[in-house]
């Protein structure tokens, strides 16, 4: 018996997204590091962190290039083995997060840009394949995040505990964080020429009415913050080399 039209479930071709350019904003100093250069620069078994991250980002299958937005006055990048790679863009970034990924999209005219932190060199490439997939079939992106797990206080301004806050539906936002590149674009100007602050790439979407969709990632996507934060850094990228 032949099912009636109105009861088929029509299979539509995904969309697939064969070529991603990353954006790595690499122009800050990393203040609560407490270290000698910034944080990106620090390192670990000889290669920095900047290093590591972006060597991992350029192996896997659809991440074509990498655009690193450093400091006006950086002194430290040419000294690194990305300097020289033909697959490495390099722009000058500026003062805040956002205006280095806006340095970046308009050093590329990719369709597909993710956006990922510098000093996060321990993301795995099985969640960028699941922030990619999210992305190509979500209006508005994706992120990578984590649930929040611990009890969430929030404190009064002299550091008390003012209130204990629910943790359901709170998620921390990690990075990669995906989206079409004209799209993001237009959201970052649009928060720059409004001068409202936006501390992640979703942000400025969200103002601009969007919604990015949720990818739960890995806890081990851990951004090196501050000075302990090298060593565990460390301890996940040996987990990995020796699981490869």
């Amino acid at each position: 018996m032949k099912t009636p039209a109105s009861e088929q479930t029509l299979s539509l071709p995904q969309p697939v997204v064969s070529d991603v350019v990353a954006i790595v904003p690499a122009a800050g100093v990393g203040k609560r590091m407490c270290a000698d250069l910034p944080k990106q620069y620090l390192t670990i078994e000889d290669k920095t962190l900047l290093e590591h991250t972006v060597h991992y980002l350029l192996e896997h299958s659809k991440i074509s290039k990498v655009v690193v937005a450093i400091g006006a006055e950086d002194a430290y990048f040419q000294s690194t083995s990305l300097a020289h790679n033909k697959r490495v863009i390099v722009t000058t970034g500026g003062k805040e997060r956002a205006d280095s990924v806006l340095a970046g999209l308009k050093a590329t005219d990719a369709q597909w840009v993710m956006v990922h932190d510098a000093a996060r060199p321990c993301v795995r490439h099985s969640d960028i394949d699941a922030l990619i997939d999210a992305a190509a079939t979500h209006t508005h992106g994706a992120i990578l995040a984590a649930p929040v797990r611990d009890t969430m206080k929030r404190s009064s301004l002299d550091g008390k505990i003012e209130t204990t806050v629910c943790r359901d539906n709170l998620w921390h936002a990690l990075t990669p964080q995906m989206f079409l590149r004209d799209q993001l674009l237009a959201a970052l100007e649009t928060a720059r020429d409004q001068s409202l602050a936006v501390t992640d790439e979703a942000s400025a979407i969200e103002l601009t009415g969007g919604a990015p969709k949720l990818v739960a990632g890995h806890a081990d996507n851990i951004k090196v913050t501050q000075p302990e934060d090298l060593a565990l850094a460390a301890f996940f990228l040996a987990q990995r080399k020796r699981s490869q």
